[in-house]
């Protein structure tokens, strides 16, 4: 092992810019933790841009490097549950939030963090899946306990995001009927290739006026914005209708009544991929790994090095990416 390893660093100037940029570090720079990993593989996520933009609400301390996903093998271990030489893969906690993440060729995590990679993924396919994957799963894996694919048409908001890209091909696998809603009138033809059955223009689901209740439209809805559309699914939802909800991109104030949940008895799932429990993790990512798996994953990814994030980091902060940004650490 090197002395040194390769990292995105983010640092602040002293005119309170945030930097970031590809550099060596040495290990002790890194945590004490259970397991260190060598990371193969990681992705770019709207979480990780905001860190290296000094987003506060997200990493509180710089020189920092984001990465809230990360697969690899373990090389060092002090638990006898992960064996060193195992792979690996690692999503949510506080890794690339205030522990130095996966942008990186090496991290330390403890061991309560590290799900063995499943059998029927390889790291690659693991992280395109990454946390939009496990966040895709919860939410399905919520709908489907209440929805059947036969209700009706099921609606993902965000739907050329990670999140919402990957709710719509497992849905579509599971037999669901997929509405798939989005500002991007030019990525129609990517939905409907992985799955979507119909799109619509999410404009269609910003309703400003004051009605209680809309039109029974959806069976369930996969949100992954928030603001005023979440409200609006809420009351467009059919009869014992579910939504789940995972993100705030279009706002984080829900503006509705009462009337959906106690005249149609709907049902509000919050979403949290972070603080999963264990048990629970490993079931999801056991199911993304056999029956829930995308047959078109690579289709949905485009693969990068360290030395282009800033150009990525700009474009998903811009609303400007498709499906899943792979993060190659072989890449330079």
């Amino acid at each position: 092992m090197n002395n040194q390893f390769r990292g995105f660093l983010v640092t602040q100037s002293e005119d309170d810019r945030f930097i970031g940029r590809v550099v060596e570090q040495e290990f002790d720079r890194l945590p004490d933790n259970d397991v260190l990993i060598r990371v193969h593989y990681s992705s770019l996520n709207y979480k990780d841009a905001l860190s290296a933009k000094g987003n506060r609400g997200v990493t509180r301390n710089f020189p920092h490097i984001p990465g809230i996903d990360a697969m690899g093998i373990a090389v060092k271990s002090k638990s006898d549950r992960i064996a060193k030489d195992t792979p690996v893969l690692v999503t949510g906690f506080d890794l690339g939030m205030n522990t130095w993440g996966g942008l990186s060729e090496y991290i330390c995590v403890p061991v309560d963090w590290i799900v063995p990679l499943p059998e029927g993924l390889t790291l690659e396919e693991a992280a395109i899946l990454g946390t939009a994957g496990l966040t895709a799963a919860l939410s399905v894996d919520a709908l489907q306990a209440r929805i059947q694919p036969n209700a009706g048409d099921i609606l993902v908001t965000g739907a050329t995001g990670g999140v919402g890209s990957l709710s719509v091909a497992i849905l579509a696998k599971l037999g669901y009927s997929v509405v798939a809603a989005t500002g991007k009138s030019d990525r129609d033809e990517f939905l409907k290739t992985i799955g979507a059955r119909e799109t619509i223009d999410r404009q269609e689901l910003d309703d400003t006026t004051k009605k209680a209740l809309l039109k029974g439209r959806w069976a369930g809805a996969i949100d992954t914005v928030g603001g005023n559309i979440l409200g609006t699914i809420a009351r467009s939802l059919q009869y014992g209708g579910v939504v789940t909800a995972c993100g705030l991109v279009a706002g984080d104030r829900l503006t509705t009544t009462v009337y959906p949940f106690i005249l149609r008895g709907i049902n509000l799932i919050g979403i949290d991929s972070v603080q999963c429990p264990l048990a629970l993790r490993l079931s999801m990512w056991e199911k993304l790994a056999s029956e829930w798996k995308p047959d078109d994953l690579r289709t949905m990814v485009t693969a990068i090095g360290l030395s282009q994030l800033p150009e990525s980091i700009e474009k998903i902060l811009q609303g400007q990416i498709t499906g899943r940004i792979l993060v190659d650490l072989a890449k330079h």
